[in-house]
């Protein structure tokens, strides 16, 4: 069967992407007969009313989903469509309750003109009462017009699209994780839609185990604890996830939401120096890592060991002092990127996802390219574009060892990391930020290089 998606008008390189995760989560055949990120309007083949229910039931970014009666360039040709496709369907709503709206996306109509449209359509052999709140059956006329239509006075939609609702999304959910209302937060908190889109196409679900290295205040553990995966987190500075303690703080912010029963544990570590013993238990690894533009990124250890003996000695004796801050060194951006995949490829269970940010600029000549690593398969990278830069939401599958290039894997354990000495010799990211991402003068050298 066919069904009509109606998207928000948001994140358009998210919304497929997080619907064929849903699909994957919930077990459904899905294909997409068409879709453009010029629109908010997708056209799929689902088994069922059911499945389409499901599919939508959890989703950030698709508002509603309709059984398709039809699609048009013109209102004639709609309504030789619906008579032709769906009159089978008409006695089964003959008795029931109904109300049709009008969805005009980019355009606008007048009141007269709407109902003029909606009266068009009393073809349609409904005896039941017509009631514009809570009815039985609703049914809607989606219009989509050229872009600036109104100031043009354009005096047609380029297509109309008829469907009978049947599910909504949660997008609710926005406003109930806002920020704004969250007891604890830092500056580098993600945004609640992206935190739950992540989760979303990441595949966070009940029974499974997911973990952000770069937890914070929790946003995205909280995020797929919603979607019922337990979650756990650590961080380099163990401060920003005690806070200030109670409501001030990581656990704090999910007894707020009644999710405290989710929450497996938090540790301070960074991923070169963590506790946690190699074993694919992790069902998903969902994280936004510093981007070290404020300050070059840092990992715990000291540049020379021998140079700083005494302060490795006094971490010895101090480190259980709830005051106490272990000392760090410079870290490289791109190493973090494949610290970031070997971790993944060493603890995901086969099948299991890795979703991280990583920002980028966006002349094509100065991009970081997307890293990759023989264990792990790209799904899809989603893009949130600023105004000289982007980030991208790079989402991979671990594969199963039957499927990994032995020989590939092989060479990448062999190759040396090359590293640098200074902020910017270390992060190709904040040396093109802190340039305007203007081309370097006098080299050919880009992000890429």
């Amino acid at each position: 069967m066919e069904y009509l998606i109606r998207f928000s008008q948001s994140l358009e390189t998210f919304r497929l992407a997080e619907i064929q995760a849903l699909a994957v989560v919930e077990g459904i055949d899905l294909e997409v007969i068409s879709y453009s990120d010029e629109s908010p309007f997708c056209l799929v083949r689902l088994p069922s009313e059911e499945a389409a229910k499901a599919l939508l039931r959890r989703s950030i970014l698709a508002q509603t989903i309709h059984e398709h009666w039809g699609t048009a360039e013109t209102y004639d040709e709609l309504h030789r469509i619906v008579k032709r496709e769906t009159s089978h369907l008409w006695a089964q709503y003959k008795q029931a309750s109904f109300k049709i709206n009008i969805d005009a996306y980019q355009g606008s109509r007048s009141s007269e003109r709407k109902l003029a449209l909606i009266n068009d359509f009393a073809y349609l052999p409904f005896d039941g009462l017509v009631i514009l709140s809570s009815p039985d059956q609703e049914f809607t006329i989606f219009e989509q017009w050229e872009f600036d239509a109104v100031p043009r006075n354009l005096p047609d939609p380029l297509r109309i699209y008829f469907g009978r609702l049947v599910g909504h999304g949660v997008r609710e959910l926005v406003k109930t994780y806002d920020l704004k209302k969250r007891g604890y937060i830092s500056t580098t908190s993600m945004d609640s839609e992206l935190a739950l889109l992540t989760a979303n196409i990441a595949l966070a679900a009940p029974g499974k185990i997911f973990y952000d290295p770069f937890v914070g205040t929790g946003s995205f553990p909280i995020a797929c604890a919603h979607f019922g995966a337990m979650g756990w987190g650590s961080d380099i500075d163990g401060r920003s996830v005690r806070g200030q303690g109670g409501a001030k703080s990581l656990e704090g912010n999910f007894k707020q939401y009644g999710l405290e029963r989710l929450l497996g544990d938090v540790f301070v570590s960074d991923l070169t120096n963590s506790p946690m013993r190699k074993a694919r238990i992790l069902d998903g690894i969902v994280c936004d890592p510093p981007y070290g533009v404020r300050e070059g990124l840092k990992v715990l250890g000291c540049r020379d060991p021998e140079k700083d003996a005494q302060i490795v000695e006094k971490g010895k004796r101090t480190y259980r002092n709830p005051s106490f801050v272990p000392p760090k060194k410079p870290y490289s951006f791109t190493a973090m990127l494949d610290d970031i995949l070997n971790f993944a490829s060493d603890m995901l269970v086969d099948h299991g996802r890795l979703s991280f940010w990583m920002p980028t600029a966006n002349d094509e000549e100065q991009e970081i390219p997307v890293p990759t690593h023989p264990c792990l398969s790209m799904v899809v990278v989603c893009t949130q574009a600023f105004n000289k830069w982007s980030r991208r939401l790079i989402t991979y599958r671990r594969l199963p060892d039957a499927e990994v290039d032995v020989s590939a894997l092989e060479q990448r354990k062999q190759a040396e990391q090359v590293q640098g000495r200074t902020a910017d010799d270390l992060n190709p990211f904040r040396r093109v930020y802190f340039r305007g991402f203007k081309p370097e003068q006098g080299s050919g050298d880009n992000v890429a290089s």
